[in-house]
């Protein structure tokens, strides 16, 4: 059995090295409007390139998650983390368009390869509170994604684009110490699982509770990405500079990590069902009232929009560990759909969002998102909470 102080030495390295990783993946979206302007491709193309980024980092998830499930080894896990900070530190400082994007698809392969077995390990090393260490896990993710913009762009402002492959080497040596560090289960007495994808896959599809938990996942993940790719060009086109731009990408995610990490506490006192209604249908108002205040009143338009980030991820880590309740015999394999497919769905989509955005105007292109997962809302109730609890 796994008391709590055995559990918590894994945790702490998995929480680190999640935070590291995610801070590599939160690199590009303040800066690439510049990068944009040095490469000469359009907003709509710029779109195109992060949307592939999303895609590679997320919407194969569940296949690396079907070998984390199955495989005794914690390989996934280091040379995620090793691939990630290496090839996106590499990306903006390569002028070559193609080059780059070569850069960002192995970087994105990265974390994709890093994020379904790390999500399946805190579950195996979580025997007191699953929903309590998921939340832990998620908030250091989502607080390195809040500080990557951050980083990124003020090396970009201060220190030039060149500057920022000497960022590969924090991701290279805590990938270095989690292989010394984390404990092997190798040669554990436990069975390896037999596990079969496309059965995995089918299961995973039949469920209808699983399907839900996805559509949700999804349609927040489409706020967060929409927000996160196409205001840094709506901001760069307003005259904010490369670290300001930053600044409110770190605002807005680093609330969404502390979001993860209360969430499991308001669960406990307002309950399952108001956590999901708070997270799918506030992000509209809100995002109205970041239209009527963007150009008059920019401080409060950045304090709604710091907030909407607070809101969109309020329910992620109870989404995720109530789908890993659902079949716990596909932890990983249902991280990566949960974690990563619902991305990367949301990322193909962003590659046509941005040429309407283009053609129209990006603010109130935004506001029609955010009004989907609204009104998806009337889906929570058909989720079975009860069971979950």
């Amino acid at each position: 059995m796994i008391y709590k102080k055995e559990e918590r030495k894994p945790q702490i390295w998995f929480c680190i090295g999640h935070f590291i990783n995610d801070i590599y993946t939160g690199f590009l979206n303040p800066i690439m409007p510049f990068i944009a302007e040095q490469v000469r491709i359009s907003m709509p193309v710029a779109t195109i390139i992060l949307s592939c980024s999303h895609i590679f980092s997320s919407l194969l998830q569940p296949f690396f998650g079907f070998f984390a499930d199955k495989m005794r080894k914690r390989a996934l896990i280091f040379w995620g983390l090793i691939c990630t900070a290496i090839f996106i530190s590499l990306a903006p400082a390569v002028n070559n368009l193609a080059l780059m994007i070569l850069c960002i698809v192995l970087g994105s392969l990265g974390s994709s390869l890093f994020h379904p077995q790390s999500l399946g390990l805190i579950s195996k090393f979580s025997k007191s509170d699953i929903v309590r260490n998921m939340g832990i896990f998620i908030a250091f993710g989502t607080l390195g994604f809040s500080v990557g913009p951050l980083l990124s762009s003020t090396i970009a402002q201060y220190f030039g684009l060149e500057k920022m492959p000497f960022l590969a080497f924090l991701g290279v040596i805590w990938a270095l110490l989690m292989f010394k560090m984390v404990p092997k289960f190798s040669d554990t007495t436990e069975a390896k699982p037999k596990i079969n994808f496309a059965q995995a896959i089918k299961d995973i599809l039949s469920s209808r509770q699983l399907n839900i938990l996805n559509v949700i996942a999804m349609l927040k993940s489409l706020i967060q990405t929409s927000c996160s790719i196409l205001l840094p060009f709506l901001w760069k086109s307003m005259g904010y500079s490369k670290f300001q731009i930053g600044l409110a990408l770190f605002c807005f995610i680093f609330l969404g990590g502390l979001s993860s990490l209360l969430s499991p506490r308001f669960e406990k006192k307002i309950g399952t069902a108001k956590v999901f209604y708070v997270s799918m249908i506030l992000t509209f108002p809100m995002m109205i009232i970041f239209m009527l205040t963007y150009k008059n009143c920019p401080v409060i338009s950045f304090i709604i929009y710091a907030l909407m980030g607070f809101v969109t991820m309020f329910a992620t880590p109870i989404t995720m560990s109530m789908a890993q309740k659902v079949l716990p015999q596909y932890k990983s394999i249902i991280g990566g759909f949960i974690n990563g497919f619902s991305w990367g769905v949301v990322a193909i989509a962003m590659s046509v969002i941005g040429f309407i955005a283009q053609a129209t105007s990006i603010v109130p292109v935004l506001v029609v998102l955010s009004f989907i997962p609204a009104v998806c809302s009337v889906m929570v109730k058909y989720i079975n909470i009860k069971e979950q609890n």
